[in-house]
């Protein structure tokens, strides 16, 4: 049996983690020190793996995507702290705007015709959704299910605060030293590694939850089984 490869037009997630978060911790913690790249240089390089591979996907798929572009506004925002040696608070206050800001538009977009969650959870690429509308009508609930639409969006805001909120208080705990300095720039490194265990998969396992308490309001309101509500690949 041999192993196939990923689709071309598909992220492989095993290297986008390689490349936005261990090799720029490696590079962070490693090589540093003044005999090596120093800090300013350590800190360049690192930071060029994520903004450069941001860069390249939105080439790869010619499709702005603004989470993607978040992510590189983050990536040189936390160059410019490091760069400027502003106070190391300003790090942590950084790195909970980002989940913050996205939290408070999801959580306004409450008030549009289109909530977010439709964009992040309830999409096309996930469900199969002409079919579940299609569902929907037959059984008179599209009412009750864009309630429950409306609900999620308020579930879905929360993560981003969790994610904000933990961001914030991992930052602070991690990095103390002066931005600028070898020891800043090895925090900034054990930040990048634990920020993926302690809150990136926290928050994941949230979606991915609330994604099935989604299926399975569907599921009741349609009729459908999941299988038949999620998007075949």
């Amino acid at each position: 049996m041999t192993a196939t490869s990923p689709p071309a037009n598909k992220p492989n997630p095993l290297l986008e983690i390689g490349i936005t978060i261990l090799v720029p911790a490696l590079v962070l913690m490693q090589l540093s020190g003044e005999e090596r790249l120093g800090p300013v240089r350590a800190l360049l390089l690192a930071l060029a793996f994520p903004v450069g591979w941001g860069v390249w996907e939105g080439i790869k798929r010619r499709k702005l995507n603004w989470l993607a572009v978040l992510g590189v506004v983050s990536t040189l925002l936390t160059g410019g702290i490091g760069l400027l040696k502003l106070d190391p608070q300003w790090l942590a206050v950084k790195e909970a705007a980002v989940p913050g800001f996205i939290g408070l538009v999801v959580l306004g977009s409450l008030w549009t015709k289109k909530p977010l969650i439709r964009v992040l959870v309830f999409n096309p690429s996930l469900f199969d959704v002409e079919r579940v509308h299609a569902a929907l009508e037959v059984r008179k609930n599209i009412v009750p299910f864009e309630l429950r639409l409306r609900t999620g969006t308020l579930l879905l805001a929360g993560t981003f605060f969790f994610s904000a909120v933990a961001n914030y208080v991992l930052a602070r705990w991690v990095v103390v030293s002066p931005a600028g300095t070898e020891a800043f720039n090895q925090e900034l490194g054990r930040l990048t590694l634990l920020s993926y265990p302690v809150i990136a998969l926290p928050s994941m396992a949230m979606m991915i939850a609330l994604m099935f308490w989604l299926a399975r309001g569907a599921k009741t309101l349609t009729g459908l089984e999941l299988g038949e509500m999620l998007r075949s690949s």
